[in-house]
Formats: C-alpha cells, structure tokens, sequence
C-alpha cells in the first residue's frame, strides 16, 4: 500500500520517506513505532518536535537502553562466524537493530560506546583465540582496555571437550569483560562440538536479557521459531548424500603413507562453494570395532535404542556405527561414566589431585578401553549411550574449484593409523576413506564456508602458499580457480613431504601448472631424501629476499596444515625474514605480520 499525499496530511517528501521505510519494517519494529508514537504524542505539548531513535528509556532505572546490539565473533573454520551471522539475522527480525563483526575487523575504540554486546568465539588448538580473535583479544586483556561500566554482554563459547582447554578463549573473554565491568545479560553458554541446541538456548536466552531490560523487567521469552534462521535445503543438520565417483591412492608403492583423493558428486544439490572452503563429512565407525565393543559388553547388536531427543530409534549396532563417537574419550565423559560404575579406580582417576594421570589416560584410547579398564558395568545399552556424544563431523580444505569441476567436489585425506596401548588404532573418517568407501557409495557431506582463507578478489595480486602434506589440499582449488578465470597475478608454492617418488601429491598437475605459468615458481622440500631433514621454512629462508620483495609488492601469504609444529615454524620463518631483509626489529617485525593478517594479507587454515 502506497502512502498518497492528496489523501495525507504528508508533504510530498515525507511522503517518499514513508513509502520507503514502511515496507522494510518487521511487525515488531512496527508494533514498537505505534507505540513510541502514540507515547510521545500524550507526553508531548503543543509545537514540540521529537526526534525518533532507536533507543528506549527504562523507567525502572532511568537508564536510557539501546537497541543495537553489536555481535563480534572469532572463526577459525567458520562455525563462530554462522553463528553470528544466523543470531544478527534473528535479532533483525525481532526488531533489534544489530552490527555483525569479525573481531579483527572491529575497532576497538568502539567498545565504550557499546551497551549490548554479544561474543561468539572458538577456541584453536591448546587454548588459543582463533587467528582473526588474536588482536581484539591482545587488547581487551591489556592496559589499554576501557572501562566498560555502561556495558551488558553474553558469551557464546564453541570448543572440543576432547582437549584440555575446552573452551578457553571463551572463558577468558568473559572473565575479562567482567573485570572492565561489564554486567552479563545472559551467563555465558560453553559449547562441545555439537553445538546447535546449546547455541539456539543461548539465543533465547541473550534475547529475553536484550528484551527485559527494555521493558523494565518481566520480558516473554521469544518463542524458539522466532529466533530461527532458515537455512539452505542441506547443511550441517540436513547433510546431503555424495555419491563417491573416484577413490585413489596418491602416493607411490613404498610410501610410508596413504593419502586418499576422493571425488564427489554434488549433482542436485544445490551446494556451491569457493576455494578456500570446507567440506564437512559425517563418517561411520568401523564395524569391527563396534563388535568388540558390543562383545565386551554383552550386549544384543539387534536391541532398539533411542537415539536423539525427538525419539528416533536405531538398532544399537547401527546407533553406534552411525550416530555415536566411541574413538575418543574426554574428560565429562568419564564424569558421566563414573556414574554407571562401582569401579573405585575410575573414581580414583577423576580425583582433582590426579589431573596428570587423568590427561594421560584420555590419549589416545577410546570406549573400548573405557569399559574394558572399569568393568563390569551393570547398566542398559540405553543408559549408557545417553552419555555418548552424537558423532561430530571432519572438516576438510576442498582441493578442487566448482568452476573447473561443476557438481563435484575433491578432498586430500591423509590416513590415521598408529599404535597405543596395545592395539591399532584408526582415523574414523581418513581410514573409512581408505579401508571401505568404493565408487558409487555415498557420504554424508555439507559445506562450510571459510571467509578467512580466501583468494584476493584483485586476481592481478601475487600469492604465496605454504602447504606441506595434505595441506596442498586448498593450493589446488587456487591454482584451478585461477586458471579459470585467467588470473594475472604471481603464484609461488612451497610444498613438502617425505620422498620425491613416492609423496610429491598431485605432481603431474603442479608441474602442468608451472609450464603453462598458472603457476609462477615452486620449490619443494623432501625431508627423508636428505641426511638432514629440510622443510619448508628451510626453502622459504633460501629464497628470504625475493620472498621480502613479494610481500612488499602487496602479495598474500597462505598456510595450511599442523597448526602445532609446521605453522608455528612457518610463523617464525616469516618473522625472521620480515626481520632480516626489512632491516627491522623483532617487535617492528610482530607488528609488519600483525598488520598483513589485519589486512587479510596472511592468511591460515591450520588445524
């Protein structure tokens, strides 16, 4: 319906106005400007101008609140960064008026001017802020910190159970906003790998903090629906089925390794991706080590169970191949499991004065060593998979371009084997791919974006790319990507592995690619072809001069693969050569990479 000024007491330009705004109002957003106006037109004399903000007065303490709500998120692989976007389109729609923000893109100085703010962070590796989460968090603990008395805040925290510092970053956040003084208007929500139900509370409950306080107390939570954001056909709770159409093993006969690429087929799905996304797979247990586990528990593989709270049912056998993860053990597990056992030692063991042997049970052993360690165990099969956790998916670097390969989608997966405690033990997902996934088998499989691992959107700027192992993985949707779309701009890969003949992964492509001059240089590092041992941050210092000069020419710089050791090599090679051939100071040097990651000039997908 069109406002018309012969029938209105509008001028033509408010006119114009109105017919703008009115159709992009939400009905809460129009329900609330109903009432702003009829409040102020009794509280108003005669003549007197208002003017309409977005902010609200609580009478109960005369404190003015306001409606924006600022949502900083820290993502490594992405699953923060959904989050916060899904929470800003949600709180849109409930007439909230909402900025959405990297935290390596948000300037800090703004935070003393915030009322509401909302974080969602994961936490990397052993307790660390994710890359674009490093800067904000470096300045909200140090000296420079506001005070932030007129503050409210909530934290969504996402971690993994599985490592000692779950949820870390989060905690940290929280702590420190509380010291600066903040007030929570919601306590904070920590997250294990199965994260949505625990997230959609978390909403649910920041918004009847958000909405009580602007109505003086005693808000009504908003119904669940109403703070859903609806999602593409297939995602990461509605995987779609990818028909397997290649299964090959790249490395050559003699090789200490497996290294599987898989090709999928993506047809009618509807998923599209960009190089530098993740492909996540929800894989299946191994059969065999189900059975031991039923055996040892003398349980009937036919017997139906319950497996999710809206009361789906499995045989047990197919519950546990399907559904639950038994190959890794954390520490609330054991806190739940010592609730099913009369065993002591199992007490024992989660003593606080025995964190050490604790930590030390944990690795590397899994449920079949769990109840073979603390037996017997008097408790039904249902009772016991209560405590399980649903079986989280691997997420993998994409090793193809959409474009180059329309419907399909590749992966580089190395196989985990390795012995402890006595037995032989497998990769889930890696050894599923190598061990028992043929062509025309399917895989249940979503895509994840990655928004900080992406190709510059200048295709005439040089790139550098750091990827040893299966971390060439993304380095060969960059290469297809670009030889699409005819990219201009230099490309210089450093690649490693163990043996020249028998691990140099897709080798035939690299060596295409540099004849054709797709890409520009290559220089490789074979670790066991040498008496010494060289890597790839050994070939990087070779060449630290010209390398300078590529980063001073405005090139980006990627890595992929083990955060742990490559990556943390690799950042300390790139510090020292910034160093050397800048002719600055260690701390000048910090500042040089601080600067190019703030300008998403050094980039990482690590894990």
């Amino acid at each position: 319906m069109q406002l018309q000024v012969i029938n209105s007491p509008f001028n033509q330009e408010q006119a114009e106005l109105l017919n703008r705004l009115l159709p992009t109002l939400t009905e809460s957003q129009k329900a609330w400007l109903s009432g702003y106006l009829t409040a102020i037109q009794s509280a108003s004399a005669p003549g007197t101008s208002e003017v309409l903000t977005t902010e609200i007065s609580a009478e109960s303490t005369g404190q003015t609140i306001s409606r924006e709500v600022i949502i900083l998120y820290g993502s490594q692989t992405g699953n923060a960064q959904r989050l916060a976007e899904n929470a800003g389109k949600a709180l849109e729609g409930n007439g909230f008026q909402v900025i959405v923000s990297s935290m390596s893109d948000f300037k800090a100085n703004h935070l003393k001017k915030a009322q509401n703010l909302l974080i969602i962070v994961s936490t990397h590796g052993e307790g660390e802020p994710p890359d674009n989460a490093l800067s904000f968090h470096e300045f909200l603990h140090g000296r420079r910190a506001p005070k932030l008395d007129g503050l409210r805040f909530s934290v969504l925290s996402l971690g993994d159970s599985s490592y000692e510092f779950f949820c870390q970053t989060g905690k940290e956040f929280d702590q420190r906003l509380e010291e600066l003084g903040a007030t929570r208007l919601y306590p904070r929500v920590d997250c294990d790998l199965d994260y949505d139900e625990p997230a959609s509370e978390w909403l649910a409950g920041v918004y009847g903090g958000l909405s009580e306080a602007q109505q003086g107390g005693g808000a009504t939570p908003a119904p669940a629906t109403a703070l859903q954001v609806s999602e593409s056909v297939y995602s990461r709770t509605n995987p779609f089925k990818a028909e397997v159409l290649e299964n090959l093993n790249l490395n050559g006969r003699g090789s200490n390794k497996e290294t599987r690429h898989l090709e999928l087929s993506l047809e009618g799905s509807g998923l599209t991706f960009e190089p530098g996304d993740i492909l996540g797979v929800y894989p299946e247990n191994e059969p065999a080590l189900v059975d031991m586990f039923l055996e040892e528990m003398n349980w009937d593989p036919e017997e139906l169970v319950t497996i999710n709270k809206q009361g789906g049912v499995r045989p047990l056998k197919e519950a546990l191949v399907s559904h639950f993860e038994i190959t890794v053990l954390t520490k609330p597990l054991l806190e739940q499991a010592v609730q099913l056992s009369a065993n002591k030692d199992l007490r024992e063991l989660l003593s606080p004065d025995n964190e050490e042997n604790l930590k030390a049970y944990l690795e590397g052993r899994d449920l079949l060593d769990l109840v073979r360690d603390f037996g017997p165990w008097r408790v039904s099969a249902q009772a016991f998979i209560s405590i399980l956790r649903k079986m989280p998916a691997r997420l993998y670097s994409i090793a193809s371009s959409l474009s180059a390969n329309p419907d399909e989608v590749h992966l580089t997966i190395g196989a985990v084997r390795y012995d402890a405690h006595g037995r032989k033990r497998k990769g889930v997902c890696s050894c599923l791919c190598a061990e028992r996934l043929q062509p025309g088998d399917t895989l249940p499989v979503y895509i994840q974006p990655n928004q900080n691992f992406k190709l510059p959107k200048n295709p005439d700027t040089p790139i550098i790319m750091v990827g040893p192992g299966t971390g060439i993985a993304p380095f060969r949707s960059f290469m297809q990507e670009r030889e699409e779309i005819g990219a201009e701009g230099k490309s210089w890969l450093f690649f490693g592995d163990q043996h020249y003949v028998t691990d140099f992964l897709y080798q035939t492509e690299w060596q295409k690619w540099l004849k054709e001059g797709v890409l520009t240089k290559m220089d490789v590092a074979f670790s066991r072809d040498t008496d010494e041992k060289v890597y790839v941050q050994h070939r990087m210092l070779e060449h630290s001069k010209e390398l300078f000069e590529w980063i001073q020419e405005g090139a980006v710089v990627y890595i992929c693969g083990d955060k742990k050791n490559m990556a943390y090599d690799v950042h300390n090679t790139l510090l020292a050569i910034i160093e050397k051939e800048g002719s600055m100071s260690r701390e000048k040097a910090e500042d040089y990479l601080a600067d190019m990651q703030q300008q998403k000039r050094y980039q990482r997908d690590v894990y």
